[in-house]
């Protein structure tokens, strides 16, 4: 049995759905909470009770914001990747693609940029890229590996987190939002020696994490491109060519304002041009404390617009783009009930308490790495998972004295590095290129040990 086939096999053995996984954890949570934690309750009103924790978190208002607005940055940053301006950047990309190793190497290095930009964007950004290459080397008749490309337009992946879309860095950038997501977990002695909010410039920016973005975006793409050196070479791969599918329509009445290219110009433009405004307003008081999911949603829509020009467009790249966001609608919630559980019922203490037993300065950011990869695979997002994970390691961090920022990072780099195991947010990119997890998996599996190297390089320098 090949490589790939056994960790094929592994996956359908040990894991079922995303959304099963999510109810079996929700229960696993459930049975730790009778299990290890005390309480006056007893007998059915303990029941209650911790149903009660689970049905408070699983409607937390702030927490169904966060999961909207992660919706909306996966919707737009795929409805942005629809767009003619970046379907000519893709196609002249192609151009230089004319060998595998070529074609690897520069799907995985625009690949990562535009994923540091916008996970949604660059997932499908990735997706589209490689199989217009696919499509490049199909009508001109060149061999290629066309697993290695699909691989190479994943990667975006292993890098999202660490960049202005990731999704713990921008949510402790939000002014008040430790505070709630600690306030009931801590003392409100800990909770004053907390950060209000932490910004980007401690994070994402940060020298540390601009050090391994760096590193990625040289070394990723030299390793793909050996890859392609050493690589068995493909047959000739018999893709049409994909278009978004926009039907012809009678325009009549004030439906020429649907379709009218100035109208959707006008509207791109004022909300884009709001958004530097706001950019040049804001640095100089707050730096990059400006970013957070509303801004970077608030741009995306105007970029969508300014590129898409008409309404109507707009409206059917939606169409197309919105199935990508049903995981996080209905998994969300789920994964916030279980915060609720772990919160109010006293095991988001005990976990941490047994991080602090175990950790020191040093370690403790390599622990909370290798524990937000192996949460990933159960938790394929980092949202759930940083409402999930999130207050074990600020509580941690706290009574350790280890620096939030870089334990925060610890866990972005953690969560988006398995990626390349979990094929939950490869079911894009594998519908648009056509590719089967088994075919890819070989490549993510190297993209994978690279990347730890690096992250675990840059947690112990820094």
């Amino acid at each position: 049995m090949s490589f790939s086939s056994t960790i094929e096999k592994t996956f359908k053995t040990l894991l079922p759905a995303p959304f099963t996984i999510a109810v079996v954890l929700t229960i696993l949570t459930i049975g730790l909470a009778f299990g290890l934690t005390s309480s006056n309750a007893t007998g059915f009103d303990r029941v209650t009770e911790v149903l009660g924790f689970w049905e408070k978190g699983l409607w937390n208002a702030p927490l169904l914001v966060f999961a909207m607005q992660m919706m909306l940055m996966l919707v737009l940053g795929h409805t942005l990747a629809l767009t003619k301006p970046v379907d000519t950047i893709i196609s002249y990309a192609t151009r230089f693609c004319n060998n595998t190793a070529n074609a690897a190497a520069i799907v995985t290095f625009l690949t990562i940029l535009v994923a540091l930009f916008n996970w949604g964007l660059g997932l499908i950004f990735g997706a589209i890229l490689a199989r217009k290459v696919g499509e490049y080397a199909a009508k001109n008749e060149i061999e290629l590996n066309y697993p290695l490309i699909g691989a190479a337009g994943y990667s975006g992946l292993m890098v999202w987190h660490g960049g202005i879309s990731g999704s713990a860095p921008i949510k402790v950038a939000e002014e008040g939002h430790i505070t709630s997501l600690m306030s009931s977990i801590v003392s409100p002695e800990q909770l004053q020696l907390l950060p209000d909010s932490v910004s980007f410039s401690e994070t994402v920016f940060s020298p540390m994490n601009l050090t391994a973005i760096l590193l990625l975006v040289i070394v990723l793409p030299a390793f793909m491109y050996m890859m392609g050196k050493q690589s068995s070479i493909g047959a000739f791969l018999p893709l049409n060519k994909q278009d978004l599918a926009l039907e012809s329509v009678d325009v009549a009445g004030a439906e020429k304002l649907d379709h009218s290219k100035l109208f959707g110009l006008i509207i791109g433009g004022i909300i884009s041009l709001y958004c530097i405004y706001l950019a040049f307003k804001i640095f100089p008081e707050k730096g990059f404390g400006f970013i957070n999911p509303n801004y970077i949603n608030l741009l995306l829509l105007g970029f969508c617009l300014l590129l898409h020009q008409s309404f109507f467009k707009f409206l059917k790249a939606i169409d197309q783009a919105i199935g990508g966001a049903s995981g996080i609608l209905i998994q969300f919630p789920l994964y916030f009930g279980i915060m609720g559980v772990m919160n109010s019922s006293g095991l988001v203490q005990l976990f941490s308490g047994f991080f602090v037993s175990i950790s020191n300065e040093i370690t403790f950011p390599i622990f909370t790495f290798f524990s937000a990869g192996i949460v990933n695979i159960f938790v394929p997002s980092g949202g759930g998972q940083w409402g999930v994970q999130g207050p074990i390691i600020l509580q941690a961090a706290l009574e350790l004295g280890v620096s939030i920022p870089k334990s925060i990072m610890a866990l972005a780099y953690g969560d988006q590095l398995t990626n390349m195991l979990q094929p939950f947010w490869a079911l894009p990119l594998l519908g648009i290129t056509g590719l089967k997890a088994k075919e890819i998996l070989p490549y993510t599996v190297g993209l994978m040990v690279v990347g730890a190297l690096v992250y675990v390089s840059v947690l112990l320098i820094f």
